[in-house]
């Protein structure tokens, strides 16, 4: 890898750790449409795995309350691992571009009805957890992405910012860590990605406390508009993503 591209790497890290650290979500997300200008997904994806797994563990230890957010969801956590299987298959056998459009352009439109004003609400079981987990886990191991259909599906419960962050990181540390083992069974994991991936820690890690900062000072509602703002724009990610 090039002295431009490693550069354009850690830039990439520095930006979506930040976002990631003010609306807790849209780490791996953002990192991979921005890569989509300048690598080959096969190479982009298990780059972002470990500053990935960094970013999570770092926001969870920041928003706390982990024990009870864990055993409250904990059918929709387990879930995602035999839909994270499902995924990656998928992914093993045939091409990702037009899953990625169709999610791509569902986050667009969900982030447009949120800032529109749309508001879902719904009350959480078991049943709905376990099918919310099984689908974020396929969708995870087939795009990459990690927040649908999940994101909404928390956003739609009667909880705080804290507890969303805390949960939609608890099932992102999960799935990126089967995601990493997954890649390397798939022979996308080099020593060089390991590298480039160890060395972005520091700027992921610079990231996420500047964007922490931030996120303690916003109002509950203008938190929520950034959460759909950032969706949108990471669906409309995707969609370029689908067509490179």
């Amino acid at each position: 890898m090039d002295s431009l591209t490693l550069a354009l790497v850690f830039a990439t890290f520095f930006f979506a750790a930040f976002l990631k650290g003010t609306a807790g979500l849209g780490f791996a997300t953002s990192c991979l449409g921005i890569m989509a200008a300048y690598l080959d997904m096969r190479q982009a994806i298990p780059l972002v795995i470990i500053p990935s797994v960094l970013s999570n563990t770092l926001v969870m230890i920041d928003a706390g309350g982990f024990l009870p957010i864990l055993r409250r969801f904990k059918f929709m956590l387990l879930a995602t691992l035999p839909g994270l299987a499902l995924g990656l298959w998928i992914l093993g056998g045939s091409s990702s571009s037009v899953p990625r459009l169709v999610l791509g352009a569902s986050m667009f439109l969900y982030g447009g009805w949120g800032l529109w004003g749309g508001v879902l609400q719904l009350r959480q079981n078991p049943l709905v957890d376990t099918a919310v987990g099984v689908v974020t886990g396929a969708v995870n191991g087939l795009t990459g992405s990690q927040i649908m259909p999940i994101l909404p599906y928390l956003m739609s419960l009667d909880i705080t910012k804290d507890q969303l962050v805390q949960a939609i990181n608890t099932s992102f540390t999960l799935s990126s860590v089967i995601m990493l083992v997954g890649l390397n069974r798939l022979g996308l994991v080099s020593t060089e990605t390991l590298i480039v991936s160890a060395v972005g820690l520091v700027p992921v890690f610079l990231g996420i406390y500047t964007g922490s900062k931030i996120r303690r000072r916003l109002p509950e509602p203008a938190f929520r508009q950034i959460v759909f703002a950032l969706i949108g724009l990471l669906g409309l990610g995707l969609i370029v993503r689908a067509f490179a």
